[in-house]
């Protein structure tokens, strides 16, 4: 089903700076194309007397990329981004966040961030890494982009969004490229500084112990840098904690950030298995939702009924 409520997009992108700060942390899903989106943004849980949802998406450049079949090295262009990103936001109603990449130049950077405030969009997050970048959990030589270089990007792409309430965070690549967590606090510092609107602390350690240790001398920098600013983790290689433990932590944005295409991945080749195996469809049913399910999902069976009622309708008179 499509969102049951529309949102504006003016006023979309204020939404998960809102959410922050009514709920002190937020859990974010994956997400890749419409449906992916629409099973985010309307999936419930009930769990003891609780009402367990996602509270926004994550527009994943690994995923997307992965989607369309390409590497996740920047190839896909911030026009077909930017589409993706659209077909979402048509469907949904939560707050998304897109993972920038890069950000391209300073340049790019800026234009960017004029088109994702114009669709709608809350957050973008930048990593200061070199283009044509790397995914941070391939095996391969990481590298950092000049720490100034990466601030003037910030500076510029705050002076693009003024005071709206769409925020660009800083992604610090420090771990993921084997520096230190006092090199990542070192850079934090110079990008907070700029005016980023907060850091998300990356590792691809199998133990949140690197990043809880950041967490904890993040909040030890000076109030005024860190006031009003977000931490953000994506616990994708340490998933044994809990977002609870990382809310104590300190962590507002938490992001589980290609789950929903992975699994998607695996479902799917499990399905050309059982129909070569079988050479038949019947007993891949068992891993198949059954096809009303796609029409209620995106809206068909609300129009059909509208439909049939409309026809008894013409009928009657």
């Amino acid at each position: 089903m499509f969102s049951k409520t529309f949102v504006h997009n003016e006023k979309r992108v204020s939404l998960l700076k809102e959410l922050i700060r009514k709920r002190g942390f937020v859990k974010v899903l994956e997400v890749h194309n419409g449906l992916s989106a629409l099973i985010v943004d309307n999936f419930q849980l009930v769990e003891k007397g609780r009402t367990l949802s996602f509270d926004g998406l994550w527009e994943s450049s690994l995923t997307d990329s992965a989607s369309k079949g390409l590497p996740d090295i920047e190839v896909v262009s911030h026009d077909s981004r930017l589409d993706t990103i659209n077909q979402i936001l048509e469907v949904t109603g939560k707050p998304m966040i897109v993972d920038g990449d890069t950000g391209g130049d300073v340049n790019h950077f800026e234009y960017l961030v004029k088109r994702l405030i114009r669709a709608g969009v809350s957050m973008v997050i930048i990593e200061d890494k070199v283009f044509p970048k790397r995914n941070s959990l391939v095996d391969t030589k990481q590298s950092l982009e000049d720490q100034n270089i990466f601030a003037e990007k910030i500076r510029r792409g705050v002076q693009v969004k003024q005071k709206r309430a769409f925020m660009i965070v800083a992604r610090l690549e420090s771990l993921i490229a084997g520096e230190t967590v006092a090199d990542a606090l070192r850079r934090a510092k110079i990008f907070l500084s700029a005016g980023a609107d907060g850091i998300m602390i990356h590792s691809k350690s199998s133990t949140p112990s690197e990043i809880l240790e950041f967490a904890k001398k993040y909040y030890q920098l000076p109030k005024k840098l860190i006031k009003n600013k977000v931490l953000v983790c994506a616990p994708t290689t340490y998933n044994t904690i809990t977002a609870d433990e990382l809310a104590k932590a300190g962590f507002q944005v938490i992001i589980y950030a290609n789950h929903m295409l992975r699994s998607a991945y695996t479902a799917m080749e499990k399905t050309c298995e059982i129909i070569l195996l079988n050479d038949r469809s019947f007993e891949v049913n068992v891993v198949c939702g059954p096809v009303a399910s796609l029409f209620e999902v995106t809206g068909l069976l609300a129009i059909t009924q509208k439909e049939n009622e409309q026809h008894d309708k013409s009928k009657q008179t």
